[in-house]
């Protein structure tokens, strides 16, 4: 019977529909042992022997690491694939999907907590309560200011009537954007140039790849308006968190929400942390009990789907094995 091993931590259950899913067609699930280290390349490849199918989490597949299992399918939880190494996957005829459609909701939700908890001063208004310091400084009113969205897909998308709800003009820059929600939505599509220039907002909604990284950096947070919030639920891969530090501290930003980090859990040395300018997420905007639930069944799914000759074109990443494919 092929085996599944669920990495991520809250699969690690003995009833759950996913389960189910799995199991009716005819697949047995298993789980990492108690404490490995799955960030460590040779664990990984101790915990993946006999295994054939993943659901992953944030441990890396590189093609050493592909090159020493039998792997046929990486199921990601979640919509981010930069962890997996997907030309070497691809290589090997490993198939990689992720669980699209099920957390943007969530996404979307935490950007907008995350921009409404910076407006408000919450990463130092709450400690001074907790201090007994009650200061009254006047922040800026967030009704009225423009948001620019980098990423106009799923999550993006989902992110346009809550803006518009708080009062916001919306613009964005994607250039796959679909241009027939973005005018019947009231969303500007403009160039990165123009969107950084023009948005008190950068609001960041795209996929972590090789052109995107450090996409926003000191000539690009030079070009954002004096007094302006980066908000990023996406990668940390996209932010060169060195410049960001310095505009946060130069007041060229006046703050940003995070949620992601380019290491993670964030270093306890990073200056990040030494910032009252700065709400901070840990890699959750994508969970809540509905995203959760849907996130699981769909990775499930998705390993069934292919172990039984279908294929779930809206979930797969590597597109082109379909044809020459076979469990």
């Amino acid at each position: 019977m092929p085996r599944v091993l669920a990495v991520t931590p809250y699969l690690r259950v003995t009833s759950h529909p996913y389960r189910d899913v799995l199991e009716s067609a005819g697949l047995e699930v298993v789980f990492p042992a108690e404490g490995a280290n799955l960030a460590d390349p040779a664990v990984l490849i101790g915990q993946l022997h006999g295994i054939d199918a993943v659901i992953a989490s944030t441990e890396r597949y590189t093609p050493e690491v592909l090159a020493a299992s039998r792997l046929r399918v990486i199921s990601r939880t979640g919509v981010g694939y930069d962890a997996i190494d997907v030309p070497a996957a691809t290589r090997r005829g490993v198939v990689v999907v992720i669980t699209a459609g099920t957390n943007h909701h969530s996404v979307a939700e935490s950007a907008i907590a995350l921009l409404l908890g910076v407006y408000r001063g919450l990463p130092w208004r709450h400690y001074e309560v907790h201090t007994g310091r009650w200061t009254r400084r006047a922040l800026p009113r967030l009704m009225g200011k423009t948001i620019g969205l980098v990423g106009l897909g799923r999550i993006g998308r989902a992110m346009v009537p809550r803006c518009q709800g708080l009062g916001l003009k919306v613009i964005a820059h994607d250039p796959l954007a679909d241009a027939a929600f973005a005018a019947s939505s009231g969303v500007r599509l403009c160039s990165l140039d123009e969107l950084l220039a023009e948005a008190d907002v950068v609001s960041l909604h795209l996929p972590a790849c090789a052109e995107n990284v450090d996409l926003i950096n000191a000539r690009t947070l030079g070009r954002m308006k004096r007094g302006s919030v980066l908000i990023n639920t996406s990668r940390g891969a996209l932010v060169d968190e060195d410049a960001l530090v310095d505009a946060l501290r130069s007041g060229h930003l006046m703050a940003a929400g995070l949620d992601v980090f380019k290491i993670e859990p964030l270093p306890l040395d990073s200056p990040l942390l030494k910032l009252d300018n700065v709400l901070m997420l840990p890699h959750i905007a994508g969970l809540d009990q509905e995203s959760q639930e849907a996130t699981a069944i769909l990775a499930a799914q998705s390993i069934a789907d292919l172990y039984q000759g279908r294929w779930p074109s809206e979930c797969v990443v590597n597109g082109q094995l379909r044809g020459e494919w076979r469990w």
